[in-house]
């Protein structure tokens, strides 16, 4: 049964309710917990929440993110180890974490799936899966009402890409086949989440933050434009499915070339229109999301950063016009990270002037990350130097960067950046 007609009489709401109504200062513990292939050839679950301390000091971290002034927290409990079967959870540590999060006044962005799924259920490429993420996602809202920001699935496109086409995580594909199996997944796990939450606890200050990786490919040469122009379109599919925008033509036959069926992708378009009306636009950047594209033959390279977040924002805006939280950003250099910071607040400023309705900012993530170096696909224990924090829970100098630039800004930044219609 299709999304809309299941909850056909809930209207879209049209304004961030009560609270919200302050810009989403935030930052976010570092979840992953993809598969991988271990130097002893078995399969080896990577937790970054594990690798990075946060389990046994989960209430300093949290106090830490109140130390800073922010009042908003990306966070998820790890997936993987709640969901136990299907209709078993495990919810003792996401209830002691998320009353902890209520007594201390930190609004959670609540990460349902982070580039894994539980030992039981296999990988992305489980046509089961999708039904069961959303009965989990309907347990847990009905669990926690008070929660109103979910982000279902996060990077559908980089988990796609990541577990499907290039090897590296789950199920280690590396075929278009393979990519648009999980992606097609991952979207359906997303929408039918958002169902599902929507009818747990009602569709009134329910909001779903697609945090997406936000990529653009620039051709190297003359000859390489027309396969760069196939990247820059395929770097939608997971927002175009998920909000129910029409692929243009070549990607239409690269879906249905590679597994999806035409009733499937009809069935994305209606799906994703009905829950859009509840959504908001999360883009990550990095200076690693800019790609060179050489001949037809040559590998996609780093390119590092040539447009940078406003022109590729924009572009992503003007495509959905959604409000538009910038979920994550960080630099793997201490020294240098808090000019990447200004960076990126700047980026965001010259957006909201522009008349792009901005309504949150994030640097991710809380602490330092570990093994990020190689995509986590190599267990290095090699410490990142990513956070607000070190790993012994000492403040970075961007974290001093960012407290001060929430103390600034936070009352300059007009209401209306959260009171604009969505939809």
């Amino acid at each position: 049964m299709l999304i809309q007609e299941r909850h056909a009489s809930l209207s879209p709401v049209r304004r961030l309710p009560g609270a919200a109504h302050r810009f989403m200062f935030a930052t976010g513990i570092e979840n992953s917990y993809p598969t991988i292939l271990g130097r002893d050839g078995a399969t080896q679950r990577v937790d970054e929440m594990e690798k990075t301390g946060h389990y046994g000091r989960w209430q300093e971290d949290f106090a830490l993110v109140r130390d800073l002034g922010l009042e908003y927290l990306r966070w998820g409990p790890p997936y993987y180890r709640v969901h136990a079967g299907p209709d078993r959870y495990d919810w003792s540590y996401a209830d002691a974490a998320l009353a902890e999060l209520r007594r201390l006044g930190i609004v959670p962005i609540v990460d349902l799936c982070h580039f894994g799924v539980p030992d039981w259920i296999g990988n992305f490429q489980n046509p089961e899966w999708p039904e069961l993420f959303a009965a989990y996602a309907g347990a847990f809202a009905a669990r926690y009402p008070w929660v109103r920001f979910y982000t279902p699935v996060n990077e559908i496109f980089i988990t796609a890409t990541f577990s499907g086409q290039i090897g590296w995580w789950n199920e280690r594909l590396t075929s278009d086949r393979g990519f648009v199996t999980a992606l097609k997944h991952l979207v359906q796990a997303n929408l039918l989440a958002e169902e599902e939450i929507l009818r747990a606890r009602g569709p009134q200050g329910t909001f779903f933050i697609q945090s997406e990786s936000t990529e653009y490919f620039h051709a190297e040469k003359p000859v390489a434009e027309e396969r760069a122009d196939f990247h820059n379109q395929k770097r939608f599919l997971s927002l175009d499915l998920c909000y129910g925008v029409d692929v243009r033509a070549c990607m239409y036959e690269y879906l249905q070339d590679h597994g999806m069926t035409r009733g499937e992708y009809h069935w994305f378009m209606r799906a994703g229109r009905a829950v859009k009306p509840f959504c908001i636009m999360g883009n990550d950047y990095y200076v690693t999301n800019e790609h060179l594209v050489p001949a037809q033959d040559g590998p996609v390279t780093a390119s590092g950063e040539i447009f940078g977040y406003y022109i590729i924002t924009r572009q992503y805006y003007d495509r959905y016009h959604l409000p538009v939280m910038h979920t994550e950003t960080n630099l793997a250099d201490a020294e240098r990270a808090p000019g990447w910071l200004m960076k990126e607040w700047a980026n965001m400023v010259r957006l909201r002037q522009d008349g792009v309705p901005i309504i949150g900012f994030t640097w991710y993530s809380l602490i330092d990350q570990i093994d990020w170096d190689t995509a986590l696909r190599e267990d290095n224990g090699r410490v990142n130097p990513l956070g607000l924090f070190d790993l012994d829970r000492r403040i970075r100098p961007v974290g001093e960067a960012y407290r001060q630039l929430v103390a600034e800004w936070r009352e300059i930044l007009p209401a209306e950046s959260l009171c604009l219609g969505i939809g």
